[in-house]
């Protein structure tokens, strides 16, 4: 590898780190790293509301088929580390340690920390940090979408040095199927609190402009509660909205990575759950 290079993945290496610290290091602690990205501070309760209450960071809840946290995506992420025969870090799917690790993988001049870099990018940290980003970004908190970007930027330079394989990672090629218009009730809720099963991140903030979008009034509480709690009030409403959603998050997929095999599957993803919800519609009329 040339000098040239190896100087870009070295600097790519320290914002990414940066990025990285600033998730995992509750404010004020942040500060200095956050200086010196020229990212404005979190307050605690922005860093709360983002990362604590609407979205936590974990690979977990995104690629595991019940959105929450361990299960098969945490084993993948422990595995590999295993496989080099090292300890596993501590909360090793939180996107924070995942940004860290990718960091020193790619300030080490061995060619065979650089391999690893690679994987560690495409298997457990693209697979799903594009929808995850994006969905933080998309809370409304100034502080939290310039991190957001930034750490989207800072991917997208890494995948310039490490272009996509063409094979989808193997948390995507192990994903449960499609919902279908035959879906059930208590399903079709689980769905939609599990990433990888309806294409899109839920949020608490959008259950509850959904509710206030279409009229119904939002009870507080589990996201799963809530929507359960806006189907009793008006289903056909409620699953309309959530067609729309999913058809917009499509849309946001091909916008973040409409490239890469990832992406793609993401925004299909998306797409296949906008058009079971709609044959859902169609079987409740």
């Amino acid at each position: 590898m040339i000098a040239s290079e190896m100087t870009a993945l070295a600097a790519l290496g320290e914002v990414a780190r940066a990025a990285g610290a600033v998730l995992l290091t509750p404010p004020p602690g942040s500060s200095a790293i956050s200086a010196a990205l020229q990212l404005e501070e979190f307050t605690s309760s922005d860093y709360t509301e983002a990362f604590v209450l609407m979205a936590p960071p974990h690979a977990a809840i995104h690629l595991g088929a019940e959105g929450k946290l361990g299960g098969d995506a945490l084993d993948r992420v422990e595995g590999l580390w295993r496989a080099l025969g090292v300890t596993p870090p501590v909360d090793a799917d939180h996107l924070g340690v995942l940004l860290m690790s990718w960091a020193q993988l790619l300030e080490d001049t061995d060619p065979a920390a650089r391999r690893v870099a690679y994987t560690l990018l495409h298997e457990h940290i693209w697979p799903w940090a594009p929808g995850y980003l994006g969905a933080v970004g998309r809370l409304g908190i100034p502080s939290v979408t310039a991190w957001s970007e930034l750490t989207l930027q800072v991917l997208h330079a890494g995948l310039q040095q490490a272009p996509m394989p063409q094979l989808l990672p193997a948390a995507l090629r192990d994903a449960p199927a499609d919902l279908t218009g035959t879906i059930d009730r208590e399903d079709l809720l689980d769905a939609m609190v599990a990433p990888i099963r309806c294409g899109f991140v839920l949020t608490q903030r959008d259950v509850a402009a959904g509710a206030a979008q279409v009229g119904l009034g939002y009870r507080r509480g589990e996201r799963r509660f809530a929507l359960k709690a806006m189907l009793d009030q008006d289903s056909h409403a409620t699953l309309r909205w959530l067609a729309a959603h999913s058809a917009g998050w499509a849309d946001l997929h091909e916008t973040w990575d409409g490239e890469s095999v990832t992406g793609r599957w993401w925004s299909e993803r998306a797409r296949a759950t906008s058009d079971a919800l709609g044959l859902v519609l169609q079987g409740a009329s």
